[in-house]
């Protein structure tokens, strides 16, 4: 470097708040081996090889993890209570007064290359878990037990005024629920065990562990959830619901949907994130194929017939469901639901609570809102006989009627209702669609990277031939991972399959032919499969071939 080059960096390195030496390192200015025995040399020491020590992971703890960042160092090892850390930087006195300052130690400074630091402490911190807690900025000292703390009664943890609304209980479980939303997850856990207590999050439908708060406060989170959610707080051998709704800003709430289940070691909580915001996205973002979204809404406009949604739990079925009844919540119909329980309020929308100790079940609500003069029904779930053919009366009778069923495939739930004894005429004459799906999660758009030179044999392995797309129009990607997702996936989408019941397809269902039977006439039609659908997806760099073979089975 010429010293027009050095006074540049001088400048930008200020500009960037760094350090000299980092900054030239980091932007590769210089041979960071050279400029290492350079500062050895200069503090009459030699270069520590970090790449060969074993960094203890009980270290990581001592030296806080943005300052591990901040500053690129890492913890090395211990004398006494002196700490010993490895820089590029021997220079840089504000790194050691404030890593001194946090873990009240003296500190060393040990030079050493500055890309082997940068090996080192990514290994220090690939963390999963630690990362989330640290993007959603959770203190584990701020949830550190206290005497005070220890000495609170269950009692002293309801609402009101004076200071148990300031314990660490209250403002812990206020921060796990508003990082909850922030992160975008879909449930929160949390779990008690013999000797700890942990909490996770599900995000983009996978669970991450996020926090551990001390165990000896097992009893009082739970009842502080039971007050929040309005559940006896007394009664800790059944399981309990309740609900609870967060104010975020001035135009967003979130209602939780909340469950205790009494376990061996306390009461687990589950809280089931119901953000009503994700309900108004538009049918456009769910992820329908543009062929499968106009069959959706040609079904949406008819003045009859049924719509079955069909999935495994967390599926997204309530949304799909929702979305299409806020396409058809017009002041010009009259729209009922019979739901248990009521996830989302919908604003224009009759939904009725299933209350089965009252005797209010699913068929008791749809007799009641037939004689509501309706446009539009929705039933939570058809789990019985009795519910099917009153839904099926309905569909038959000049009314739209959306529901869900728990199957594998579109084709299958045809077979489901005819196995719960629906009669071949009824099914064949009031099923007008039929919609599977799942979630898949989405890459990344900041880090995903295309696999190159993928051999033609493995993409036909796959099914790649058969998705209709050309092999030169698509490239295939892979998660790889940034600050701004979680290894490599941010957000999910939906991947569907969606079956028409075609005149061809009744007559299959009239003669009594089989699920295979019904899904290679729906093939010969142009229906696709949801492998299709989600290797399409792949092809269009939207989920990954792994996340595909997830979901999906050839």
């Amino acid at each position: 470097m010429g010293p027009a080059d050095m006074l540049s960096a001088v400048r930008d390195a200020k500009a960037a708040n760094q350090t000299l030496i980092n900054f030239i390192c980091e932007k590769q200015l210089v041979d960071d081996l050279k400029l290492a025995q350079a500062a050895a040399k200069e503090f009459g020491m030699a270069v520590y090889d970090v790449g060969q020590h074993k960094i203890d992971n009980g270290l990581k703890g001592l030296v806080d993890r943005k300052l591990m960042r901040k500053h690129v160092v890492v913890p090395l090892f211990t004398r006494g209570k002196t700490l010993f850390i490895a820089t590029a930087d021997p220079f840089d006195v504000q790194c050691l007064r404030d890593i001194q300052f946090q873990s009240k130690m003296s500190v060393e400074a040990v030079i050493c290359v500055y890309s082997s630091i940068l090996q080192s402490r990514e290994a220090l911190l690939n963390n999963q878990a630690d990362n989330i807690a640290e993007s959603l900025s959770i203190n584990s000292t701020d949830y550190e037990p206290t005497q005070k703390v220890i000495e609170y009664s269950v009692e002293q943890l309801f609402d009101g005024e004076g200071e148990t609304n300031e314990t660490p209980v209250v403002r812990f479980i206020n921060k796990m629920i508003t990082d909850a939303v922030d992160a975008k997850a879909s449930d929160l856990h949390f779990e008690p065990y013999e000797t700890e207590y942990r909490v996770r999050f599900r995000v983009d439908g996978v669970l991450r562990e996020i926090f551990k708060p001390p165990h000896s406060w097992s009893s009082r989170l739970v009842a502080r959830i039971k007050v929040m959610s309005q559940m006896d707080i007394t009664e800790r051998r059944i399981p309990q619901d309740g609900r609870i709704r967060v104010v975020i800003s001035d135009n967003k709430t979130v209602d939780l949907r909340v469950n205790t289940l009494p376990l061996q070691f306390g009461e687990k909580v589950v809280m089931r994130i119901l953000d009503s915001s994700s309900t108004k996205m538009g049918i456009d973002a769910l992820g329908y194929d543009e062929d499968q979204k106009q069959h959706y809404l040609t079904a949406l406009a008819r003045p009859q017939g049924m719509i079955l949604v069909t999935g495994p739990t967390g599926s997204g079925k309530t949304v799909s469901l929702y979305t299409g009844i806020n396409i058809l919540n017009t002041s010009e119909r009259n729209i009922s639901t019979a739901e248990d329980p009521i996830e989302i309020n919908l604003p224009g929308i009759n939904q009725t609570q299933i209350n089965t100790r009252v005797g209010l079940d699913f068929p008791t609500a749809m007799r009641a809102f037939l004689r509501q003069d309706p446009d539009v029904l929705m039933v939570g779930e058809i789990r019985d006989l009795d519910t099917a053919e009153i839904a099926v009366k309905a569909a038959q009778t000049g009314h739209l009627v959306l529901s869900t069923l728990h199957t594998n495939s579109a084709a299958e739930t045809l077979n489901r209702l005819l196995n719960m004894g629906l009669s071949t005429f009824n099914l064949a004459t009031s099923v007008s669609l039929v919609i599977a799906q799942r979630l898949a999660r989405k890459l990344c758009t900041h880090c995903k990277r295309p696999f190159e030179g993928l051999p033609q044999e493995i993409l036909d392995d796959e099914g790649f031939d058969a998705i209709g797309i050309a092999r030169a129009d698509f490239k295939i990607f892979r998660a790889v991972g940034c600050k701004q997702c979680t290894k490599g996936y941010s957000g999910r989408i939906g991947i569907y399959e969606v079956l028409v019941i075609t005149p061809k397809i009744s007559t299959i269902i009239l003669n009594g032919g089989s699920s295979i039977d019904i899904l290679g006439c729906a093939i010969d039609e142009g229906f696709r499969p949801m492998r299709i659908s989600a290797l399409r997806k792949v092809a269009n760099g939207i989920i990954s071939m792994k996340e595909a073979n997830r979901i999906t089975t050839d």
